[in-house]
């Protein structure tokens, strides 16, 4: 099997070289970059298969570009984990909105890293043993990976998707964010409640350009169900 390629952005050479080393370990082939426009040279030029980057860069912000890239409809499917050492919970909020998808607070541990990087595609994987969805228009395939409503396509991110086919595989059920986090998370990732409402709140976004968002409904004090029921 083909190693994949991690890019690895932060502007301290020592930390890259850490970093490096640590996913080289792991068997991953790594492509580096010091500040927000290498990233984007590298992208260019080998698309990764995940991104590690720093919040914090000089110019362009790690921040910002996870959301330059989370827009780019040929880039926004490439996971994200943000590293940074803002510990507060409204910062790693604001990194899940920007499109991160996952958030690993410094100082963290090499397995711990390692860890999350296996439980964010694994958690992106899509489900096989289930069929496609078609209701209203909206159709979700999980063997190709491909949401379209009305026949134009609509892009997700990984957990978005996952999100969106897991609630339509059980519709009308109420689901608690805990249960969803166990679910669709799979607790393979260290997240709080709050993380199913930024990611709901997403995906509303995208479904809403074709009038399908009113699909994913808020129970008040209960959590989230998918329903046509309007």
């Amino acid at each position: 099997m083909k190693a994949k390629i991690i890019l690895v952005v932060d502007d301290e050479y020592a930390v890259r070289e850490m970093l490096r080393y640590l996913l080289e370990k792991a068997e991953f082939r790594v492509q580096e970059a010091g500040n927000a426009r290498e990233a984007r040279n590298q992208i260019d030029q080998k698309r990764p298969d995940m991104i590690l980057l720093d919040w914090m860069l000089p110019g362009t912000s790690g921040l910002e570009l996870a959301r330059q890239l989370k827009q780019d409809p040929l880039m926004r499917h490439i996971p994200i984990i943000m590293l940074t050492a803002k510990v507060e919970e409204d910062d790693r909020v604001r990194g899940l909105e920007n499109g991160a998808d996952d958030y690993v607070t410094k100082p963290f541990s090499g397995r711990e890293l390692i860890a999350r990087i296996k439980a964010v595609w694994r958690r992106g994987a899509p489900e096989t043993d289930d069929g496609v969805i078609e209701v209203r228009g909206l159709r979700v395939d999980p063997l190709s990976y491909r949401v379209t409503a009305c026949g134009e396509t609509i892009d997700l991110g990984l957990t978005e998707f996952r999100l969106l086919h897991f609630l339509a595989t059980h519709p009308e059920r109420v689901y608690s964010r805990g249960q969803l986090l166990d679910c669709v998370w799979h607790n393979g990732v260290n997240v709080e409640d709050r993380t199913v409402d930024v990611y709901i709140r997403r995906l509303r976004k995208a479904l809403a350009q074709q009038g399908h968002d009113n699909f994913l409904q808020t129970v008040r004090g209960a959590g989230y169900r998918f329903s046509t029921r309007v």
